[in-house]
């Protein structure tokens, strides 16, 4: 958005009248009634409605009710909306009225930023501070939930971006889960000679383009990573260069698949030994388990090593959001249930059906793969970074994916892609910054 922060003769800041505007717009064709599986956000005793994109999580939600209605009198009643590009309109449309939902599920970091600027969020200050006083919720999170001091989101999940890799065809081909960048290039030439493709990648979707950029940047400099996305770093400097050269040499060599390859057929790959590794974040644990892999003996999990030794470790982390619209028809009962939606009772049931770790840093995840990274995070002591997809101004992130979609697919050059990106990030700060005044 590069509209600026003036006001008009209104009284309503321009930037935000605008926003309003084009979110209209695009939902024009949308209706309230069409937001969530035929059902409504009015109130219903006993219960908070909660608006969600993400229909296979239904049932999770519902489970987890259960116990939040053990503490608060409550449960959750989900309404999803399969449609991401419809949710989001819905959601922004309504967010001021007495169509918003209870609760509403969200991104991080400048997706919740760019909600919460455009008004209508309950400040969740003060619930952050009890889960922070009881240890519940890692204090290093925080700024991804706020908005100039307040915070507006309570973590729904945690989730981090791994390598999975297949077992049996590690086993059957003398490979070790790789724990140097000279081992990941082993593994990845022993793959390669024996007709397997080392690593998933894709740019189905537009998003997942992010990943292997985001991943590669960041093993070979963490805190290079951290001032690029917060725009205090430059595109074309170095590091951005060699990790894209990384990547474009592993294309090359055919160590990848091809772009078109979508990742709803990872597990599948892996499980047939088609593909060897297969980037993602650990919520894809619960997709290996529907594809009948067993975690520990089909397949493993590890963070991508450093490029050199001697590069601080780190971790890509990902976290959606609830967040409570001020006018929620039942913003009691919500509050209530975003007050105990980390409490351990909660967070076990939640995570079990998750098969992913949990916000609350106390509660350890069922799945022993995943487990076994929430142990190496801690005892490494691994900078959790920002996914890429929050880490900046939308509007940023979602032309660079699209850039690293051309890259993937052969139609731009390393530094061709990386020169773009970087003329989007002068002009996309630049507009957030006039925004912000």
């Amino acid at each position: 958005m590069s509209a600026s922060g003036r006001t008009s003769s209104a009284g309503v800041p321009l930037a935000r009248r605008r926003f309003l505007a084009t979110v209209a717009a695009g939902a024009a064709a949308v209706t309230a009634a069409g937001c969530a599986r035929g059902a409504s956000t009015s109130a219903q005793p006993g219960t908070t409605s909660l608006s969600n994109d993400n229909a296979t999580w239904d049932d999770g939600y519902r489970k987890a009710g259960l116990e939040l209605e053990k503490i608060t009198g409550y449960s959750l009643r989900p309404l999803s909306n399969p449609s991401v590009t419809s949710y989001q309109q819905v959601v922004q449309m309504t967010l001021e009225t007495s169509k918003a939902s209870d609760l509403v599920k969200w991104a991080s970091g400048y997706q919740l930023k760019r909600l919460a600027r455009a008004g209508g969020l309950t400040d969740l200050s003060r619930v952050w501070q009890r889960y922070a006083d009881k240890g519940w919720v890692r204090g290093a999170s925080r700024g991804a939930v706020s908005y100039r001091g307040k915070a507006f989101g309570i973590p729904l999940y945690e989730s981090y971006y791994v390598l999975f890799y297949s077992k049996p065809v590690f086993k059957r081909l003398g490979l070790s889960e790789p724990r140097t960048w000279d081992e990941l290039l082993h593994c990845a030439e022993v793959l390669k000679r024996n007709k397997i493709t080392p690593f998933l990648a894709s740019q189905v979707g537009g998003w997942p383009a992010i990943e292997w950029f985001q991943e590669l940047v960041s093993k070979v400099d963490p805190l290079f990573y951290q001032q690029l996305v917060a725009g205090k770093a430059s595109y074309t400097d170095d590091p951005a260069r060699q990790a894209m050269d990384i990547w474009q040499d592993f294309m090359r060599k055919g160590w990848m698949t091809a772009p078109d390859f979508d990742q709803a057929r990872g597990p599948g790959a892996l499980k047939e030994g088609t593909v060897g590794m297969f980037l993602h974040g650990t919520w894809q644990a619960a997709g290996m388990s529907a594809a009948g892999m067993e975690p520990g003996v089909d397949y493993g999990a590890c963070i991508l090593p450093t490029v050199r030794p001697s590069t601080p470790k780190s971790v890509i982390a990902e976290s959606g959001v609830f967040v409570v619209p001020s006018r929620a028809s039942s913003h009691q009962a919500a509050m209530a249930n975003v007050g105990a939606w980390l409490d351990p009772s909660v967070q076990r049931v939640w995570s079990d059906f998750l098969q992913d770790s949990s916000a609350n840093p106390r509660v350890r995840a069922g799945n022993p793969v995943v487990a076994g990274l929430q142990r190496d995070i801690a005892r490494n002591r691994r900078l959790p970074l920002v996914r890429y997809w929050e880490a900046s101004p939308p509007s940023l992130i979602q032309g660079n994916s699209s850039d690293l979609g051309g890259f993937m697919a052969g139609q731009t050059s390393p530094a061709t892609t990386l020169r773009r990106m970087q003329e989007r990030a002068d002009s996309e700060w630049a507009a957030w910054k006039r925004d912000e005044a």
